[in-house]
């Protein structure tokens, strides 16, 4: 099982990538030394600072005809990484 399950690409964290800060959906168990050493050994680059929070849950509610379905999306966990000054990682060369 891998730690690190994808990047994140959305434009509230393209701002972070300026000042060398990543983000990444990550596996719920692992912890900040697993994911630094996933993240080194996977992108070839050394990291300053690993932080990690878990998004909470929440439950959505969809119409159709007959009725009201509701249901939950799952939390995930994520982690931003800062890499020392001067380290880039090319994240959209594998999309």
């Amino acid at each position: 099982m891998s730690v690190i399950i994808k990047p994140v690409i959305t434009e509230k964290f393209a701002k972070f990538n300026e000042n060398s800060r990543y983000t990444f959906i990550v596996d719920k168990s692992a912890n900040k030394i697993q994911i630094r050493n996933a993240i080194e050994k996977q992108y070839g680059v050394n990291i300053e600072s690993v932080n990690t929070y878990i998004t909470a849950g929440k439950s959505k509610t969809k119409m159709t005809k007959t009725r009201a379905l509701t249901g939950r999306v799952s939390p995930v966990k994520r982690a931003i990484v800062t890499l020392v000054k001067g380290e880039v990682i090319d994240i959209y060369s594998n999309i």
